[in-house]
């Protein structure tokens, strides 16, 4: 039987720090019923992805991931490489899970896309997708085209970030017009983005930042800017607020409760530090985003409009990876990191 096409990779073959991440030759995947192969030109950087390569993040999931990591390790070892049977976790293990590229050929039944199409996703988050690659498969359902607006690099750094941002607010938020919401970690990957959507929600946006990106986040349509270099920015809003979307993760849930109006609600996108009890007046459920190519359809009208961009504040080759990931753990990143993958 003839061996599977080739591709260059991205590879961890077991979790650790950026150094682990090397460039490699792996089979190139197929794709099956409904699913669409990607080539793919960008890959988003996510902070999950850094974690997850470091053993934590989503790795509890990789066992699940596809291609298998014992078919990952199977395919390294006829190249010589070392490990040549599974780590564990899920390891070795391909990343990435954002992505933009052009549809190279489709899977049986699919319809929606063709062979030429323009397309990105958040791909099959948080089991194992690979789109650290030249090529990654996808289901339909993930996936919009897209916006003709953008670029491929600025595609790439759609998906994750936007997506959560929107389910945050627009789900778990139930943000509605007028309604005051803040938004920590305002020039983040998440933040950014969230900013701008909840703008044109129609929300007033608090958006809490650091000095150096106050007049950033200010151009974003931030309403107020609070600025978390001068203190707990709990004490620096003059009203109550209907939602606070917590990206950052510090030590200020409970504080933050406080801030709300009865029935407000408190989304948290980072572990707690603390576990402090929920007011019995207060909503806080937490998001754990989700693949869906219609709500990323949504988003990429909004950008279409003209009321929505992502901000990408550096690009690195695949084969720099592991510096892009240096950067994303430095908890800096105005906006988002992106891997150039095609020509």
């Amino acid at each position: 039987m003839p061996s599977s096409p080739l591709m260059r990779a991205v590879v961890a073959l077991a979790p650790g720090d950026p150094d682990v991440l090397e460039v490699r030759e792996v089979p190139r995947p197929e794709p099956s019923a409904g699913e669409v192969l990607i080539r793919v030109a960008a890959a988003g950087i996510n902070p999950v992805d850094a974690k997850t390569r470091s053993g934590a993040g989503a790795g509890k999931f990789l066992d699940e991931l596809r291609p298998a990591s014992a078919d990952l390790a199977a395919a390294l070892a006829r190249d010589g490489a070392e490990p040549t049977t599974p780590t564990g976790g899920g390891f070795p293990w391909v990343p990435g899970w954002d992505v933009a590229g052009t549809v190279e050929a489709v899977g049986f039944g699919v319809s929606r896309f063709a062979a030429g199409d323009r397309v990105c996703g958040l791909v099959g988050f948080p089991r194992a997708a690979g789109t650290y690659a030249e090529y990654v498969v996808a289901h339909v359902s993930q996936l919009s085209r897209s916006p003709r607006s953008l670029t491929d690099i600025e595609s790439a750094a759609l998906p994750l970030a936007g997506l959560t941002a929107w389910q945050a607010m627009a789900d778990a938020g139930d943000l509605e017009t007028n309604r005051r919401v803040v938004i920590t970690g305002a020039s983040g990957g998440v933040g950014h983005i969230a900013v701008q959507v909840a703008a044109d929600l129609g929300a007033h946006v608090i958006a809490v930042t650091s000095t150096e990106n106050v007049d950033f986040v200010r151009g974003l349509g931030a309403a107020e800017v609070l600025n978390r270099t001068h203190g707990d920015w709990t004490e620096q809003l003059d009203a109550p607020v209907d939602l606070v979307v917590d990206g950052s993760g510090h030590d200020l849930r409970a504080a933050a409760y406080a801030t709300l109006v009865p029935g407000g609600r408190f989304v948290s996108l980072v572990s707690s530090a603390r576990g402090e009890p929920t007011p019995d007046t207060i909503l806080a459920p937490r998001v754990f985003v989700a693949p869906d190519g219609l709500e990323l359809q949504l988003l990429t009208g909004t950008i279409e409009r003209g009321m929505l961009r992502p901000h990408v504040s550096a690009t690195f080759p695949l084969e720099q990876a592991a510096e892009a990931h240096r950067q994303i753990e430095s908890g800096t990143t105005r906006g988002k990191i992106v891997l150039t993958v095609g020509d």
